[in-house]
Formats: structure tokens, C-alpha cells, sequence
């Protein structure tokens, strides 16, 4: 018994610490969020002397013409919610698909899907600059600088693990279920969309919370893609504004940084049991 109450305690122990190791970079913003410039210099990791302060930081920043934080929000929204729609629908089709025609096309086509996600992004970034410039002038569609470029961009980043996470769920959805609908006169469309999509629910839930996640907090592809200075910005890029050559507001900085985090902090806290329990159901097995 004293061996368990021991163990018990080294665990929680570990436990404790594992928590703070992990809150602290969120603790370090949220406490220099509540200081000026200067404190933050002085002092980066003690207690702000005031806490009020952080609320004269939020609206320097909202107010600020160039951060410009509800036009920053929404575009950052637009391209997060679009781009995970669209991940979802053409994810969960492209999946079905490979899972139910088992030939050698459809397992060369998923291992090329497989190999996708172990190439580091840095490595296409710049041939994507390049191919995106030649799409722009060859159909006269604007890629770079748009909404359009940015949502194809994560579309294809993103769909190679959203379709193997898929995949290995749709693997566990029984094959009569479609057979059933097929005699009752569905056709393939219909048997996705209202007997598989509804049953990936679990799965779906664990590919937006991993895209969602990713494409709201990225920086380095909108920055290629959008550039730091056009005329859209998401968050991350936004936060970039209090950033000059000479001088860094480190207030407003860290502040931007977490008005950018709050959002998804917000929607965890109370979606938090629906999440964790998609998670959970829709994990690899």
C-alpha cells in the first residue's frame, strides 16, 4: 500500500510539472500581455503590477490601424472555415473511394497520399511559388495574394492526412450498409453523402481539430502566399505589424499574440467534451 501511495504521488508529481511545462509559454504571454514595453524588458517572467494593463493593451491593438484585428479575424475565419469544409467533403470522397476499389491504382494512389505527409513543407515552398505564379498567368486566376490561392494551398497540404485518418476509419463501416442502400436505389452519391458521411462523424472530428488547429496559427505559408504587406492578412501575419526593423513593441506584440490564440482557446473550453470524445472515437487503431 505505502509502494502505491508512493508511486501515486511520483505521479502526480510528474503530472503537475508535465502541466506547467506545457502551460508556461501561455502563462509568459498572458502575464506580459498585462505589462508596458518597458517592464516586459526589464522583467519578462515576473507578475505584471497591474493587471488592468492588459485591457489598455487589447484596445491599442484592435484600435491600431495597421494590426486592423477584426479585418485580420475574419479573414483568418473565412480561410480557416472554407479550408476545412472543403478538406472535409473532398477528404472523406477521395478516402471512400481508395477504401472501396481495391485495385493497385487505388493502393499506389493512397501510399502517394502516405508518402506526401513526410515531405517537409520547406521543401515544395518555393517550387509552389513558382507553379502558382504560372496557374495565375496561364488561366488568369490570381493564386498569389488571394483567398483562392491560399484555401487551394491548404487544400493540398492538408489532404494528405486528413485522407489517411479517414481511411483507416472507413475501414470499420461495415460494406453491407452500402450494399443495403444500393438495392434500395441510392446511387454512390447518395450512399455517401447520407449513410458514410454522417457515420465518419468521429473521424471528421479529429481531422478539423488537427487542420483547425494548424491552419489558424499558421504563419509561414500565408506569409509566401499572401505576402506580409498585401491587402489580406491572417493573424499570425497581423501580429508582424508591431514588429519593425529598430524597434519591437513587445506590449502589443504579445498582446496580438493573444488576441490570435483566444479564439480556439474559447471554442475548446466549450466544445471540449465533444471534442475529446471525436477524438477519442476517431482515433487510429
Amino acid at each position: 500500500m505505502r509502494a502505491q501511495k508512493r508511486n501515486l504521488i511520483i505521479l502526480e508529481i510528474i503530472s503537475i510539472a508535465l502541466v506547467f511545462i506545457f502551460l508556461f509559454p501561455f502563462i509568459l504571454v498572458l502575464f506580459n500581455s498585462a505589462k508596458t514595453s518597458a517592464d516586459i524588458i526589464t522583467n519578462p517572467i515576473g507578475l505584471p503590477k497591474d493587471f488592468k494593463q492588459i485591457f489598455t493593451n487589447m484596445s491599442n491593438v484592435i484600435n491600431n490601424p495597421n494590426f486592423s484585428y477584426w479585418k485580420s479575424f475574419f479573414s483568418s475565419l473565412f480561410i480557416t472555415a472554407l479550408s476545412l469544409t472543403l478538406l472535409l467533403v473532398f477528404s472523406s470522397m477521395a478516402a471512400w473511394v481508395l477504401v472501396r476499389n481495391k485495385t493497385k491504382w487505388s493502393s499506389g494512389i493512397f501510399m502517394l497520399f502516405v508518402a506526401a505527409m513526410v515531405i517537409p513543407f520547406q521543401v515544395v515552398m518555393l517550387p509552389i511559388l513558382s507553379a502558382f505564379r504560372s496557374i495565375s498567368s496561364f488561366t488568369g486566376i490570381q493564386m498569389l495574394q488571394s483567398y483562392t490561392g491560399i484555401i487551394f494551398a491548404y487544400l493540398g497540404f492538408g489532404g494528405s492526412m486528413s485522407i489517411f485518418i479517414l481511411h483507416g476509419f472507413i475501414k470499420g463501416i461495415p460494406y453491407e450498409l452500402e450494399e443495403a442502400a444500393c438495392i434500395d436505389g441510392c446511387s454512390p452519391e447518395s450512399t455517401f453523402f447520407r449513410i458514410i458521411f454522417p457515420l465518419l462523424k468521429p473521424a471528421e472530428v479529429t481531422v478539423l481539430i488537427l487542420n483547425g488547429i494548424w491552419i489558424w496559427n499558421d504563419y509561414l505559408l500565408p506569409s509566401l502566399m499572401l505576402g506580409l504587406n498585401g491587402k489580406i492578412k491572417t493573424l499570425p501575419i497581423a501580429v508582424t505589424s508591431f514588429a519593425g526593423s529598430y524597434v519591437k513593441q513587445w506590449d502589443l506584440i504579445l498582446t496580438a499574440a493573444l488576441l490570435a490564440m483566444l479564439p480556439i482557446i474559447i471554442l475548446f473550453l466549450f466544445a471540449q467534451k465533444q471534442i475529446m470524445r471525436g477524438m477519442v472515437e476517431g482515433a487510429i487503431k
